[in-house]
């Protein structure tokens, strides 16, 4: 049995959760999202709580891990709607500097060429200073895989450091070749 499934979900004030059949919408100050369960996992809602059933608890392997994972996304809607996600990604090296319009990001990262990035809808960017981007949103997967498409654009250097890392991201440094 999922230790994660059974904790009860805490439901913020100001956020509503409306049930149909297997889909769950939960609206918040930040906005709404909606998520549909897997057909083993029945939700109930009581007393500011929503709490998760596996209806195939002994059966499989597979709604066991079902049981936990859609805790976690209810979770996580929760969270989302109430105060909502925030990733911070550094750029570091010489004349690497990134401009942000709207949803629009362009980097210079010493290609030949500049990097442009479109943003989905749900997730706003903002720039402070020419080395700092901040990506913000209510869906904790969309801001995640948002900030790591903008990392792999330039990777940190195991040499020297440069390049896009999350903010406080340690990288280790390898020593250069030695003459002698």
């Amino acid at each position: 049995m999922s230790r994660i499934g059974k904790q009860p979900i805490k439901i913020d004030s100001g956020v509503t959760v409306e049930m149909k059949d297997q889909a769950v919408s939960v609206k918040g100050p930040k906005g709404q999202l909606e998520y549909t369960l897997p057909d083993c996992v029945k939700v109930q809602q009581e007393d500011g709580m929503l709490r998760l059933e596996n209806l195939g608890a002994d059966k499989d392997k597979k709604s066991r891990a079902l049981y936990g994972t859609a805790r976690a996304i209810l979770q996580n809607m929760v969270t989302g709607v109430s105060t909502g996600y925030r990733k911070e990604l550094e750029i570091r090296g010489v004349g690497f500097r990134g401009q942000c319009a709207g949803q629009r990001l362009v980097l210079n990262l010493g290609f030949s060429h500049q990097v442009e990035f479109f943003a989905p809808e749900e997730i706003s960017i903002s720039m402070s200073g020419n080395n700092r981007i901040v990506v913000e949103g209510i869906d904790k997967q969309l801001v995640g895989e948002t900030a790591a498409k903008i990392r792999s654009f330039r990777p940190p250097d195991a040499y020297k450091g440069k390049g896009v890392r999350y903010l406080g991201e340690e990288v280790i440094q390898k020593e250069g070749k030695t003459v002698g």
